[in-house]
């Protein structure tokens, strides 16, 4: 590529539209470590819930995602993207604020945990189906892999302190309490977020509006023909469902079981799979620009769930099982990164700007979709064949998401496409049509 082709970054620390909305997500990622610590303890230290009933709670979580390809019809059709991201906090801070005031009045249940975990998903939901048109909008194409960059950078680092962060506040302050600092959190998003201008103008009305299901067809569709996206989400699917195969879960089962490790040392190989995504999030720019941005997602893909196989076939000392559970979580880490930040980036560049959300309500509904049944089917072979032979399933299959990409058009995808004042923010087919936010 000449040097006349490279795309042309522009700073993000001076755009101070960008800056208002990284903080804004990066305040709600710190406010979200704590509720994940929150609500489980909630459950199982009020309420005495038992191990099925923690796992129902975890997955009322996900399960809106499987509605996101209807949703993100809808969500397409609105004019204002910003004030529905805006309308997702404020639900889900005004759901959060609901279990310290039962709390209060001793009428905490799990029930209403039931109900805000699903909630507080849907609302999720709303918000990243709204989040891609809104984005594009935002950054220039040219700085999509920088500002993907920056906000996985704070997600990762929200990781690395948050639940300690979370642990002392439920100390303190007990689990219902602490989750006000969660539901702060989301009210500063919806604050920083509703001052940030993407400075579109309005979009002329539809001539004729599609029937709703019809509209979430045309986004499946346009995956499923579309030879970027489709090998995307085969391989993100496909390594979404491995690795919550040998998922979180089994791992530290193992680690616990089959390794003979502390909780401390195992909660200390997973801080330091933290600091792996830290550093994956940060250098994946320059890794991007060195090796293609295709390239970077092919090694991703690989990196991210190979190195299960690591902690797998550890043995030998203390030290060494050990380390081979923190170089496991430090390499995976720094695989998801170079995937995420980069096939976000690759997606934002190829999808039609009027297609955005019900491209991805589509995406996550088969993408978000395979986790549990991942999860469902790694314990049963946890069951039949063994924790080992599961990670190692894990670790095999994963890895072989390659095959999606190798055929694909992406491994020769160097870089983004230029910044063009003139052009719309993609390549939009003849139904695509600007949206403000």
């Amino acid at each position: 590529m000449n040097a006349a082709d490279q795309p042309v970054v522009i700073s993000l620390w001076r755009d101070q539209r960008f800056r208002r909305f990284w903080a804004g997500q990066s305040i709600s990622q710190f406010g979200d470590r704590i509720t994940e610590l929150a609500l489980p303890l909630i459950a199982v230290g009020a309420l005495r819930a038992s191990a099925n009933q923690v796992a129902w709670l975890t997955a009322l979580i996900w399960t809106p995602n499987l509605l996101a390809i209807v949703l993100g019809a809808w969500v397409d059709h609105r004019v204002h993207k910003r004030r529905l991201m805006v309308l997702a906090d404020l639900v889900r801070a005004a759901v959060l604020l609901s279990l310290p005031a039962a709390y209060l009045l001793g009428a905490v249940s799990l029930s209403q945990l039931y109900a805000v975990a699903l909630l507080t998903g849907a609302a999720g939901v709303l918000f990243n189906t709204a989040y891609p048109p809104f984005f594009t909008h935002l950054v220039p194409r040219s700085s999509y892999v920088d500002a993907n960059s920056k906000l996985s950078a704070s997600r990762s680092a929200s990781y690395v302190v948050g639940p300690a962060i979370g642990g002392v506040l439920v100390q303190a302050l007990t689990a219902p309490v602490a989750v006000v600092v969660d539901a702060l959190t989301f009210l500063a998003s919806a604050i920083l977020v509703g001052r940030v201008s993407t400075h579109k103008s309005p979009a002329a009305p539809a001539q004729a509006t599609p029937p709703l299901l019809r509209r979430a067809r045309e986004g499946l569709v346009f995956v499923v023909r579309h030879p970027v996206l489709r090998a995307s989400l085969g391989c993100a699917a496909t390594v979404n469902f491995f690795t919550f195969i040998g998922g979180s879960g089994l791992i530290v089962l193992f680690a616990s079981r089959n390794l003979g490790l502390t909780a401390g040392a195992i909660g200390m190989a997973f801080g330091i799979g933290a600091t792996g995504s830290l550093l994956g999030a940060v250098i994946a720019p320059r890794i991007s620009r060195t090796l293609g941005l295709g390239r970077s997602i092919v090694v991703g893909a690989v990196l991210f769930p190979a190195p299960i196989a690591i902690a797998a076939l550890a043995g030998g000392p203390l030290w060494t099982r050990a380390g081979a559970l923190a170089v496991t979580e430090f390499l995976s880490g720094v695989g998801v990164m170079l995937f995420d930040v980069n096939l976000n980036s690759l997606q934002a560049d190829v999808i039609p700007d009027g297609m955005r959300s019900r491209v991805a309500g589509a995406y996550s509904t088969i993408n978000y979709g395979s986790r549990p049944a991942g999860a469902v089917l790694g314990g049963l072979l946890a069951t039949l064949v063994g924790l080992r032979a599961t990670l190692l399933i894990a670790a095999v299959g994963g890895a072989l998401s390659l095959l999606w990409l190798l055929p694909s058009p992406i491994p020769r995808i160097h870089s983004l496409t230029p910044d063009d004042p003139a052009a719309p923010d993609s390549a939009a087919d003849s139904d695509a049509r600007p949206l403000p936010c």
